[in-house]
Parts: C-alpha cells; sequence; structure tokens
C-alpha cells in the first residue's frame, strides 16, 4: 500500500519544519505562501498536540528560526546541522527515535530541492510514510521547487497541501482541534 493511500492518524504523525531560518527566508520564491502553510501546520499541532521536530541549517551562518515560528512557538529548540538531509545528524536521528509509534511525518520547509528533499528521502530509507506540504516547502526559484517534489514523490512521499493535511488529520468537524484551527483556516 502506498503512502498516498494510507490516511494520516494524529497518534502516529508527527510535524519536521526545515530550516525555516532569518538570512535563507527571504530569497525564497513566494516566501509569504510558504511561511504562512507552515504555520497552519505548526498551530494544527499545537491543536493536537503532535510532537515537532524543527531544524536549522548552520544557525551561524545562516541566520535563527524566523520571528514568525519563534512567536508561535517558543517552546520549539531547533536542532541546528551542517548536513543538508536532517537524517545526517546525529541530534536530529536521536530525536526522531525518541518518538516511538510516529511512523508518519508530515515535512515542511526550506529549500525543496536541497534539505527538505534530502531529508525526506532519509524517512522513507528509515521506513517513514512522509507527507509534504506542497504548499509550505519552497525553494529560491520555482522549477527547483518543482524538481523537489517531482523527486520526493517518485520516490515514495506522498505530495499534498498544508489544508490537505489539516483536514485529514483532524478527521472530523465536530472536535475541539477544528474549532480552534477554524478561524486559521478562513
Amino acid at each position: 500500500m502506498s503512502t498516498a493511500s494510507r490516511l494520516l492518524q494524529p497518534q502516529r504523525t508527527a510535524l519536521l519544519v526545515v530550516d525555516l531560518q532569518q538570512k535563507l527566508l527571504p530569497a525564497i520564491h513566494e516566501k509569504e505562501r510558504v511561511l504562512r502553510s507552515s504555520l497552519l501546520l505548526l498551530r494544527l499541532a499545537e491543536a493536537l498536540e503532535l510532537p515537532v521536530v524543527l531544524t536549522t541549517q548552520y544557525a551561524k551562518g545562516l541566520g535563527a528560526t524566523v520571528p514568525e515560528v519563534v512567536a508561535l512557538r517558543p517552546d520549539l529548540v531547533p536542532l541546528d546541522k551542517v548536513s543538508f538531509s536532517c537524517f545526517g545528524d546525529d541530534g536530529f536521528r536521536d530525536r526522531m527515535g525518541s518518538l516511538e509509534g510516529r511512523d508518519q511525518l508530515v515535512v515542511c520547509g526550506i529549500e525543496s530541492h536541497i534539505c527538505v528533499a534530502q531529508t525526506v528521502l532519509g524517512a522513507l530509507a528509515d521506513g517513514r510514510q512522509v507527507h509534504v506540504a506542497s504548499d509550505a516547502v519552497g525553494s529560491r526559484t520555482e522549477a527547483n521547487r518543482q524538481v523537489g517534489l517531482q523527486r520526493m514523490a517518485q520516490a515514495g512521499a506522498c505530495v499534498s497541501s498544508a489544508e490537505a493535511v489539516i483536514y485529514e488529520l483532524l478527521g472530523r468537524s465536530d472536535v475541539p482541534a477544528f474549532k480552534a484551527m477554524l478561524p486559521h483556516l478562513k
């Protein structure tokens, strides 16, 4: 059964936010879309109490996590890495290993064709089901964003959207998490 044919389940899902950083985000094509969709996923993670893993790529050079993410989730401490794939970092692998039962991963961040794609390939190799929110990933060019999305899809990741992920994880309209998310979905 392919990842695309399996519904996300809150008790099995974690959110991975890759490298939304101060010096990198301004260069991203349609950065407002990427940030807005990523913030929606962070709000969902809070509403459903999903674990969130936040990363930075060489923060000394590319800056800290963008203020909008920090303001929304000040409790999150980013894992800084120098490998492009998050799975190339020991601290990240340890963090993922501590998330028992969380074999479904929703991924957002930048850049689609570099860190996001390599991380998704690593997650798939690690036996995880991966959903990529296409509107919550970006690259400096739209062409490279598309290259990353195509590669991830060909490798077995489900490429959908932040809204599709949100409604799939909520599952119903009569739950408190839906009511918490509704103002952000209008």
